[in-house]
């Protein structure tokens, strides 16, 4: 395909064809293939992110509860009634229900009964973790625990434990908690999150996503910052943005099959890599991307950060860039 031709899609089942196959069966409220697909997941790291990819659309209908009641006793179910309470927990949250506080309850019930049920399972810690940035000041004592380290903040770290205990590093145990650093009532300017995901990569085995986690937390300093509008791009090409770029690449992407890897992370890293100039090295993860993007971080490079269409345009001319690079450099 030509790059005239070529257009970005944006599917949250990425490269994974089995769970759109299951998507695709669930948007018409059918629970079957969603079930064979759990059924057959053998990591925890595939079962933690079809999961909650399956959640998003499963918490707009009834099908779990369906399959509930078809087999009472199934644990995957059981985990996916977790996954879908705490989604719409968070949605309520986000769009001031008047219903927050219920939701709230009924998931945070929903993810003990899933701990209980499935002891080995990171998913219903992940979940508690999701819903701890719904206590935005704190309020509750397993919120706000003494930290593992210092530059750390008091936050919800026996939860991560629980998480890393039983999946160590997993990607969305640690995202849920940069989450909670942000909403945190008393924090920094994004100093407790740099400090976060310092800590956290530092600590992070190669081949890990957590060394994606800085280049989170750049995009995300850039956006408070209204970069866009003030022509920022020396924070891309800064020593310690090429730094955190380079890691991710060399730690995380060379060690990985990106077929596996979260879409975003690799949004992120072939975006910090264009930011950075790295054309050449940014074409390997464009190539490995397909056809596959995600609006966040392009969009933030765009002058209308809410407007989707701009975030594919800064996409294709990055991708489009550094391509014609890696081909004029032979590779």
């Amino acid at each position: 395909m030509s790059q005239d031709q070529f257009r970005p899609v944006y599917h949250p089942a990425g490269h994974d064809n089995e769970l759109r196959s299951a998507l695709q069966d669930l948007r018409t409220g059918r629970w079957l293939s969603m079930r064979n697909l759990l059924h057959n997941t053998a990591s925890w790291g595939m079962w933690t992110q079809r999961t909650q990819v399956l959640a998003a659309i499963a918490a707009g209908s009834d099908a779990v509860q369906a399959w509930r009641a078809e087999e009472p006793g199934s644990l995957a179910a059981t985990v996916m009634h977790c996954r879908i309470a705490v989604e719409r927990a968070l949605r309520a949250h986000r769009e001031g229900h008047q219903r927050t506080q219920e939701l709230w309850h009924e998931a945070w019930d929903a993810c003990r009964i899933a701990a209980h049920q499935g002891p080995d399972d990171p998913v219903p810690w992940v979940c508690l973790l999701a819903l701890a940035q719904l206590d935005e000041k704190q309020r509750l004592d397993e919120h706000r625990q003494v930290p593992p380290g210092p530059m750390l903040f008091p936050g919800p770290w026996g939860l991560l434990a629980e998480a890393h205990k039983r999946d160590p590093y997993n990607r969305e145990a640690y995202h849920r908690m940069l989450q909670f650093v942000y909403v945190r009532k008393s924090a920094g300017h994004l100093s407790e999150a740099v400090n976060f995901v310092q800590w956290a990569a530092s600590a992070a085995p190669a081949g890990s996503a957590l060394l994606a986690l800085p280049l989170h937390v750049r995009v995300e300093r850039y956006r408070r910052d209204r970069g866009h509008e003030r022509a920022l791009d020396l924070h891309w090409v800064t020593e310690d943005a090429t730094r955190e770029a380079v890691i991710a690449l060399e730690g995380w992407f060379d060690h990985i099959d990106p077929a596996e890897a979260s879409l975003l992370d690799l949004n992120h890293l072939a975006h910090a890599l264009w930011g950075a100039g790295r054309f050449v090295e940014a074409a390997r993860v464009f190539e490995s991307l397909g056809p596959y993007f995600t609006a966040p971080p392009w969009l933030y490079r765009s002058q209308n950060p809410g407007d989707p269409v701009l975030a594919e345009e800064v996409f294709l001319r990055a991708r489009s860039r550094c391509l014609a690079a890696a081909r004029g450099a032979g590779h």
